[in-house]
């Protein structure tokens, strides 16, 4: 936390800005005829009534100094949606294998994976966690020198000091997120419950529960053959899957999940679950043998059949039988940053300098393993069986796909002084245009967390700019030179609002909070929120997240919307990859990966010489 405390505040857009930038992203979809209307609308918004609201969002800031404007309004956003988490909210990352096959055994991998993870913990609970660090240049600020100066400075300055080696840390904040910690279900609105102090760790296998503590009575860390002993402890037990596996529910509307939870603690099962909220982490077990099948990986980490998952706890790390491991995270309390920092640490540490190893010799330890034992009337059971058809109806109507194109790559693009994040989207929305001749809604997520408390705002890739170029690709009427030419304005049109939306200035988080001040004041909410185009823009049917790291296998998400389709993409050093669901009824991912393929083919022809 030492550059927590001189960490910038995330900035206010000027009202003007943000209409301007409104309009911007409202051009490529609407008619004339709509866009004429839409900036009546707009220009009434920003001279009248969003004036009062500025002022209101601006004086609501500066007497909160400790947080970002947006902060307190997104936790909110998140908790009271009443959606399901699984699909709808839950992302996935998947750990590429380690290279030395023998460790990818399901036992060794889990015992190296929580030896680290609890490392990681004790790391942050005694505050000498590394702070996360964005290096403009590498070479010249990722050094002992950097740290030796920041290290030195007070924490008031620390950040001023960073600045001057033209790095910029991370806001922090979310960090404590991540052990300990379970979204609790409650009617309209749910809470994180959070265990500073928690000490054990929750075992799922074959729809059981398991408790053991990490740590000994003087808060050491078990060894590594202790450790696995537990886990070979839990893995011989002999009990049948669970017939009525309590973790389904976790996959309901969320009302519906908190009565059900009051039944539940109120029929003897409080302290028992109470044992799962506060748990570090929780560590699946699935008897499942995924055999390098890309659909099933992502099938299996996004969704499962919910027999064996817990979906509302902060982590849940998932091992195969046949060593596949990666998580399944609840997204209110934080953001990628964060987690992908944790999922980063641990590969490094658990593939380079692992503590178990498959010649570890499993040892009896005093932390002895607990199974969790739920007193369960047929009213309980009948929740469950429900859940469970519920369920299996959802996820079997997600459609899922990927692509691995190897025609272009990461060091390619900057060769050829393209942004690969803008090709990328390019490829998205030249697809989408392919399959339905329009342009609709797009939402990229970019990170505001070089601001304290920042969350994300959301960067609009469909622009008049990606518009005119798709036009053009499909109406084959302009030349590879022209096309080129186009394809370079995309890109720097787009690395200047990747730019703008990372620095606070994009305009959606902004709008969001205006409406937020009207609710909070009761004052009528501008007629903009109402309208058509707002509706339009706002209903994300390409939504879209990148992660791109070198432990990271597979990342994905859900649709956002029915109609809708969910990408998580990577521009690799050797090629490109994305993941795509959608729902089945609506589209087809796989329709939209084969079209993604020729946008990709096309933009290599383009590209090249």
């Amino acid at each position: 936390m030492h550059f927590q405390k001189s960490l910038p505040r995330l900035p206010i857009p000027k009202l003007e800005n943000t209409g301007e930038r409104y309009l911007n992203a409202l051009k490529p979809l609407l008619s004339k005829k709509e866009y004429a209307e839409a900036e009546g609308r707009t220009k009434a918004f920003v001279e009248i009534s969003g004036k009062t609201l500025q002022e209101k969002l601006i004086m609501k800031d500066r007497a909160s100094k400790h947080t970002s404007y947006i902060s307190d309004y997104w936790f909110d956003l998140y908790l009271r949606d009443r959606s399901p988490l699984p699909i709808n909210y839950n992302p996935l990352i998947v750990f590429q294998n380690d290279v030395k096959t023998e460790y990818n055994n399901q036992l060794v991998r889990a015992t190296n994976i929580l030896i680290s993870s609890a490392r990681f913990l004790s790391s942050l609970r005694e505050q000498i966690l590394e702070p996360e660090v964005y290096h403009m240049n590498p070479k010249k600020s990722n050094t002992p020198l950097f740290r030796t100066v920041t290290g030195f400075l007070p924490e008031a300055l620390s950040w001023y000091g960073a600045y001057l080696f033209k790095a910029f840390p991370l806001d922090m904040s979310q960090f404590q997120g991540l052990f300990g910690a379970t979204r609790i279900p409650q009617l309209n609105k749910d809470k994180i419950l959070r265990d500073p102090s928690s000490k054990h760790v929750v075992v799922q296998k074959n729809g059981n529960f398991y408790i053991f503590d990490l740590f000994d009575v003087n808060g050491n860390l078990l060894s590594p053959g202790e450790i696995l002993g537990n886990l070979i402890q839990i893995d011989n037990d002999t009990t049948p899957f669970n017939e009525h596996p309590l973790g389904i529910l976790t996959c309901q509307n969320r009302d519906k999940w908190a009565k059900q939870r009051e039944y539940l603690e109120a029929t003897g099962n409080k302290s028992v679950l109470n044992k799962i909220d506060s748990a570090i982490l929780n560590l699946v077990l699935d008897k499942e043998v995924l055999n390098d099948d890309k659909h099933q990986i992502l099938k299996h980490y996004l969704h499962g059949d919910g027999l064996n998952r817990w979906f509302d706890k902060s982590i849940s790390v998932i091992i195969t039988k046949d060593g596949y491991s990666g998580v399944n995270f609840e997204h209110s309390w934080g953001d990628g940053v964060a987690v992908l920092r944790y999922f980063e640490d641990i590969y490094k540490e658990t593939t380079k300098k692992p503590f178990a190893h498959p010649d570890t010799k499993p040892l009896d330890s005093n932390q002895s393993v607990m199974k969790l034992e739920f007193k369960l009337d047929d009213t309980s059971k009948g929740f469950i069986e429900s859940a469970k058809k519920e369920y299996r109806e959802w996820y079997k109507s997600l459609s899922i796909d990927y692509i691995l194109y190897e025609g272009l790559n990461k060091e390619d693009c900057k060769k050829l002084k393209v942004s690969p994040d803008c090709i990328m989207q390019l490829g998205f929305q030249a697809a989408y245009h392919l399959l339905h001749g329009n342009y609709v809604g797009t939402y990229e997520s970019c990170s505001t967390s070089a601001f304290k408390h920042g969350r994300t705002e959301t960067m609009r890739p469909c622009t008049e700019k990606t518009k005119l170029f798709c036009d053009s690709l499909h109406l084959n009427k302009s030349s590879k030179e022209e096309l080129r030419g186009m394809l370079k304005e995309c890109s720097t049109g787009h690395s200047q609002l990747v730019k703008e939306a990372a620095m606070g200035q994009g305009f959606d988080r902004h709008m969001f909070a205006l409406r937020k001040i009207a609710e909070d004041n009761n004052m009528p909410i501008p007629e903009l929120y109402e309208s058509y185009e707002y509706k339009f823009l706002n209903k994300s049917i390409l939504s879209t997240s990148t992660l791109s790291s070198p432990s990271v296998l597979a990342g994905g998400f859900g649709p956002v919307d029915q109609n809708g389709f969910g990408i998580g993409y990577s521009a690799f050093p050797d090629k490109l990859g994305a993941a795509v669901t959608s729902y089945r009824p609506h589209n087809d991912s796989s329709q939209f990966i084969e079209a993604l393929h020729k946008s990709f083919l096309d933009i290599t022809k383009i590209l090249s010489n």
